[in-house]
């Protein structure tokens, strides 16, 4: 399995962080096991797109919250790098309410 698993939905409190607060958090290596899809479906022609990220983080989003680091944003860039050969992605790291992951 790509992810340590696949969800539909967020199970953290919302956040309402913006855009410009995400790009404050300096990105980090995370290997994509550790990670829970927050999203069950994705749209093929994102995922092949060459310019998905020019409107928006070059970084994908990862909540971190009760022991869990939950893919945000960014799967289409998470399993293009898998489909890559790729374990690992840089991505922002958003701990929520000062748990440990």
């Amino acid at each position: 399995m790509i992810f340590r698993a696949v969800r539909d939905g967020r199970p953290y409190p919302e956040h309402n962080f913006t855009l410009k607060q995400w790009a404050e958090i300096p990105p980090r290596p995370l290997r994509l096991d550790q990670l829970i899809t927050t999203k069950r479906e994705l749209a093929l022609d994102k995922l092949l797109a060459e310019d998905s990220t020019f409107y928006g983080d070059l970084f994908p989003h990862v909540v971190q919250w009760n022991g869990g680091l939950y893919l945000e944003d960014g799967l289409h860039r998470a399993l293009r790098a898998a489909l890559q050969q790729r374990n690992q992605i840089h991505a922002r790291v958003l701990v929520l309410g000062g748990q440990e992951g």
